[in-house]
């Protein structure tokens, strides 16, 4: 099944802080445009709380999201990898583009803290869509 649409995978070692922040984020300002899913290589138990209420203080809904566990399905469908701090737990594949998001993990932080993480976090994937995105001439 082909499509259009830009499948975007975020792997972090718990899934609970960057890569669900990055994958909200992805997901809002794509529009669906792209389809973003999220993984960890080890998964936490739950979405980190700082990141939470930072999300849902921009409107975001996050009430859905929880730590999910990488599978080869979601990175051989992805047509961007971007890991952040995962090591090399993170998964590599032949002939797909990898972006390494370098980020302090936000774990065992507070909202102040975590801040400037998701605002950059917001900045990059703002950037990442502008790329991914631009018109076809």
């Amino acid at each position: 099944m082909s499509t259009d649409i830009p499948e975007i995978l975020v792997v972090c070692t718990h899934n609970a802080g960057r890569s669900v922040a990055a994958r909200v984020l992805l997901d809002h300002y794509g529009q669906g445009r792209v389809s973003v899913r999220s993984a960890g290589s080890a998964p936490g138990e739950e979405i980190n709380p700082a990141v939470a209420q930072l999300l849902t203080e921009r409107g975001l809904d996050v009430s859905k999201e929880f730590p999910k566990p990488l599978t080869d399905e979601a990175a051989r469908a992805a047509d961007v990898i971007i890991t952040m701090g995962c090591g090399d737990a993170c998964p590599v594949y032949f002939g797909k583009r990898y972006l390494d998001w370098e980020l302090q993990d936000p774990a065992g932080k507070g909202v102040e803290e975590v801040r400037p993480i998701v605002d950059e976090i917001e900045r990059r994937a703002i950037e990442l869509l502008d790329q991914l995105l631009l018109p076809s001439s």
